[in-house]
This record gives C-alpha cells, structure tokens and sequence, in this order.
C-alpha cells in the first residue's frame, strides 16, 4: 500500500492511496474459505461447495467489503502520523471509472486543513469587565422584604396603601374567575389605587385589565390568564374583596437572624448587610462571569483573522447530515454555522497553547463542590466524606454527565485565564445600572 498527499495551497490537500492485491488477497481468501464451510448450496453438502462457486457469488461483495475497511483504516492511521489537523471529514473524489476487477485501486480524498494562526487575548481595546454591587437601596429592599415574609399578618375592615388585599377576579362572560392577593405598589396608577383605598370585605370594584398592573406579566398570576392572551388584554374585571390585612414588619433582632443564618452567626444590623451584600454579589459574579466569556468569545472571533477552507467545508456539510443538501443549502448552513467553527478553532488553540487540561483529580473535585453545593440547598450541610465519593462516583459514571462537567470546567478554566491574560477594564455598577446597561434595547 502507498499513501501520497498533494497539498492544493495552505488549507486544502488530496491524498492519494494506492492499494495492492497483496494488501488484501490474504484477509479475502481467508473469508470465502470460512464461506465455504459454511455455506449451504442446494445440491451440495456443507463444506464441499466448490471455491470457484463461493468466489463467483461472494468473492465481489467480500473484496469491496475488505478493501474499504483497509482504506479507512490506513487513512485514518495516516492523519495520526502525520499529525494533520483536518476540518470535518476526508471526502472521497468520484471515482465512475473504478474497476473491481482489478487487483489494484487508487483512491483520492479531498482534506480540508485547519488554518495556522496565533490568538491575541491582550488585545489593544480593552474589554470590559463588570463588578456588579449591591447599593444601599437593593440591600434596604431585601431587609424589608425579610421583615415582611418573617412578620406577621393582623387583620383589617379598610383597605390602606400598605396593606394586602385578598379577593376574586371575575369576567363579565366568565372565563376568569380566580382568587389573588394583591398588594398596592404593584398597582398602576393613582385611579385604580383610589378604587382600593377605602375598600371593605365584600365590596364590589370594577377594574380595567389594561394598565392595571405595573408589570403587565403580574395578570398571568392573578387572573389566571395564559401567557399568549395577557398582552393587549383590555378588559373589564370585577374584584370583590374577601380579606384586608397589614403585614406587621419582623423585628431586626438576634431571634430573627438565629432563624436566618443559624445561632449567633450574625448579631446585629450591620452584620447583616454585610452578609446581604456579600450573599447578592457572590450571585451577581456569575452574571458578569457569563457576560465576560460571551463578550471574550465574540471578541476573538472578530479580531483573530484566519482563513477557512470554505469549498471543502461547504461539501462537506452536503453530506455530513442525515439528508443531503443542496449548493445554496449547504452554504447557507456554512453562513450560519462559521463563526461557530472559527470559535471552536480559537478555543482549541487557547487549550492548546496554555495546556488547558481537564484531569480526572480536577474533574472529580469540580463534580463534588458542585454536589456539596446542591446538597446546601436542601439543608444538608456537613455531608459525610463517603456520602459525597459515593454519590460522585455515581454522576462520574454516566457520560452524558461528565462531558457537561467537562465542559463548565474547561469554561471556567478559559475565565481564569482570560481574567489573568485579557485586556480588560473593569466597570463598577449596580444590579438595576448593569441590566438596563446590558440587556436594555
């Protein structure tokens, strides 16, 4: 056998493979005599058929079958050895005038080759990186909020601006018909706030759907209405108040806070601010970790230049599926799916060049914080060493599993190297500033 490679220019190259008779004829003989003994043809006993009767029925299919698996092995033995970084697969040239009754074939695939080029992650514009605060006013809107669901309901005759109602909504046709309690701040406008204020269990309030709610979501929850029908709802309600009460703020003592965090872990106001601060801005570090990979991600694909063997690539993508496409298919599929390659590319060559690894040892302790951290959630806080190495060795197990893990670690070893190496600027703001920053159009 003889493999040669021709290297069209930088990123495209068809290798040759020529095989001989000697390359196959052992493994072929060897096949149709196990044929023959087995074979059963009528008129003959079993393992008497003649060879040339074996050969004439089977010989073909067993030669096309043996010289291709010869073909894909060799071809693929040759990628590793010569170390070439292909896109996608080898494609076969069309051959019509291949001749199986030949003792020797020649084989031609086309490569496309992956492109050579560096990745500079301390580029000269600076990326920005956001910290995320808890200011004064979410940190006093969390203390009230605990204050409210640890304090206590009294009971009411008339509704006031503090308080919470509890009645029926109601439809004229009778399609809502649904029990809420509702609070006035989140009313819109001062003519339905005024329609409440004064109110007594029993009494009848006609209300207009449109505008009621400050957020307009807040009447799938209340008036029961599918997602789909709640924007442009602009209907008359009937609420017919069943219960008022004043929500009697918890005091800020050590009882409340023992019931918080556990005995004597805060002791005072101060104390616990601080730890409000400190919870929120441990979870507000995963949403700016998020939107530095993605701003990272989109900002190498824009400035790191390569070219893409974009023929090769469109061919192989007409026959990579599990329907075939045609040309103007395929290169749409390739617009749509190139700046997903180029990444994937980009990622590699970072993994490559800081020896990004995921080891076993790293991958075992990523799996198990992540349990321990699950198990918090549900109150269960000092598990047991063999606890966790069982219920690890469980998730490690599966597959499907590992490769996710993998995944979030090898992300988070891509933040910790971006935050080390990357041109960044750093953005102090709040949460309210950061999202209408960030997700506002």
């Amino acid at each position: 056998m003889n493999i040669s490679r021709e290297n069209i220019d930088e990123l495209n190259a068809v290798v040759k493979v020529d095989i001989a008779k000697a390359d196959y004829s052992d493994k072929v003989e060897k096949i149709l005599s196990d044929y023959r003994k087995t074979a059963n043809i009528p008129g003959f006993r079993k393992g008497h058929v003649p060879m040339g009767m074996v050969k004439k029925q089977y010989g073909k299919a067993v030669l096309i079958d043996e010289v291709n698996k010869l073909l894909q092995d060799a071809l693929g033995k040759y990628l590793v050895e010569e170390k070439l970084d292909v896109l996608g697969n080898p494609l076969p040239k069309s051959q019509d005038n291949l001749d199986w009754n030949s003792d020797e074939f020649s084989f031609e695939f086309e490569l496309g080759l992956a492109p050579s080029f560096k990745v500079e992650l301390n580029g000269k514009k600076p990326i920005t990186h956001y910290k995320i605060v808890a200011d004064e006013k979410m940190i006093k809107g969390q203390i009230e909020n605990i204050q409210k669901q640890y304090g206590k309901l009294i009971n009411k005759e008339t509704v006031e601006e503090e308080d919470e109602v509890t009645g029926v909504f109601k439809s004229q046709d009778g399609s809502i018909e649904n029990t809420a309690t509702i609070t006035l701040d989140k009313i819109k406008g001062k003519a339905n706030v005024n329609k409440l204020l004064g109110t007594k269990s029993g009494d009848d309030i006609i209300l207009k759907t449109k505008g009621l709610f400050k957020e307009e979501h807040d009447l799938i929850h209340h008036l029961k209405v599918p997602h789909d029908d709640v924007h442009g709802l602009d209907i008359e309600v009937t609420f017919t108040v069943t219960e008022i009460n004043k929500r009697e703020l918890a005091d800020l003592d050590q009882e409340l806070f023992d019931k918080l965090f556990g005995k004597d872990v805060v002791k005072s106001v101060t104390e616990l601010k601080a730890r409000i601060k400190s919870d929120a801005e441990k979870q507000f570090e995963q949403q700016s970790d998020q939107k530095l990979l993605n701003d990272v991600t989109e900002y190498l694909v824009e400035h790191t230049k390569f070219d893409l063997p974009t023929e090769f690539l469109q061919k192989w993508i007409q026959t990579a599926g599990e329907e075939e496409m045609d040309d103007s298919q395929a290169k749409e599929e390739y617009e749509k799916s190139e700046k997903g390659m180029r990444y994937q590319l980009i990622e590699g060559k970072l993994i490559e060049d800081h020896d990004l690894q995921v080891k076993f040892e790293d991958l075992k302790a990523f799996a198990t914080n992540m349990i321990k951290a699950q198990m918090a959630q549900f109150g269960q806080i000092n598990p047991s060493e063999k606890e966790l190495d069982d219920i690890t060795a469980r998730v490690l197990s599966n597959q499907e599993e590992v490769k996710r893990l993998s995944e979030q670690l090898m992300s988070q070893k891509l933040l910790t190297l971006y935050k080390e190496k990357a041109n960044l600027k750093t953005k102090e703001l709040s949460y309210d500033k950061f999202v209408k920053e960030v997700y506002s159009t």
